[in-house]
């Protein structure tokens, strides 16, 4: 994240050779997202297309972004006028799962940007598939963090009611 003066975040400045990769890998950009944004060289990974399609909207790269886009990527790319940018100013890759299948997978992140009332994160779980060998995104599965999972097995009914008590737990505690 570029800071000015007054310790108040900026987004991230365009993509440049020479210089770390707007992805966060910390690999130099001509090293980590320029081959993808550029088409020399396909994402292996979903994570890698999810860190390039993040670099392209820190760069407004917005063709690639139509064309990593499953419902779009067959379609010819049409330049949208008037397009309010978004100061992106970092990515966190929280967790990058296979699917049922090898060529569906989940990455879970969060993608920060700035406006004049400071940093905000975006988090999202988003789908990608492989198609012709091609990781594209698909769509968005949650926004938001994720749910919270109880810590400890699951009571059942007719055990011991974990207040103690000592009713079993559907005459106590499961109704409330």
């Amino acid at each position: 994240m570029v800071m000015s003066s007054a310790t108040t975040p900026t987004g991230l400045p365009p993509p440049q050779r020479g210089l770390p990769c707007s992805c966060g890998t910390g690999k130099l950009f001509e090293q980590c997202c320029e081959p993808r944004l550029n088409g020399t060289q396909p994402a292996t990974t979903a994570e890698e297309l999810m860190r390039s399609r993040f670099t392209a909207h820190v760069a407004r790269d917005y063709r690639y972004l139509h064309i990593t886009y499953r419902p779009t990527a067959q379609k010819p790319y049409v330049e949208e006028q008037d397009v309010a940018p978004i100061q992106w100013s970092r990515l966190a890759i929280h967790a990058h799962e296979p699917g049922a299948t090898p060529d569906i997978a989940f990455v879970d992140f969060t993608a920060f940007f700035v406006d004049e009332r400071g940093e905000h994160a975006m988090q999202e779980k988003s789908e990608f598939v492989r198609t012709g060998g091609r990781w594209l995104f698909t769509r968005t599965l949650r926004t938001g963090p994720a749910p919270l999972r109880a810590a400890g097995p699951k009571v059942g009914r007719n055990e011991p009611c974990p207040c103690g008590s000592g009713t079993k737990y559907k005459q106590c505690c499961l109704g409330k």
